[in-house]
């Protein structure tokens, strides 16, 4: 059975000139790295897995900056 609903972690990686990482996807194009959180996995941990499988580069991760919901689909 699949969940219900999806948790995600997003990271804005930023270099010592104040420049932001992105990754080039196939289907969205330009945009952050990212993707689901795995079962048991904090939200900490997988913005640093996911940056590290999407890009190469290890990071430490400073703050939080943002929570989104999407509340306009509905998941039956």
């Amino acid at each position: 059975m699949a969940p219900k609903h999806f948790l995600s972690a997003a990271t804005i990686v930023l270099n010592e000139h104040n420049e932001i990482l992105l990754i080039k996807g196939p289907e969205r194009g330009w945009e952050m790295p990212g993707g689901v959180v795995e079962e048991g996995e904090s939200l900490k941990n997988a913005a640093i897995r996911e940056t590290k499988e999407e890009s190469g580069i290890d990071i430490e991760v400073t703050k939080f900056c943002a929570v989104f919901q999407n509340v306009s689909q509905s998941i039956e």
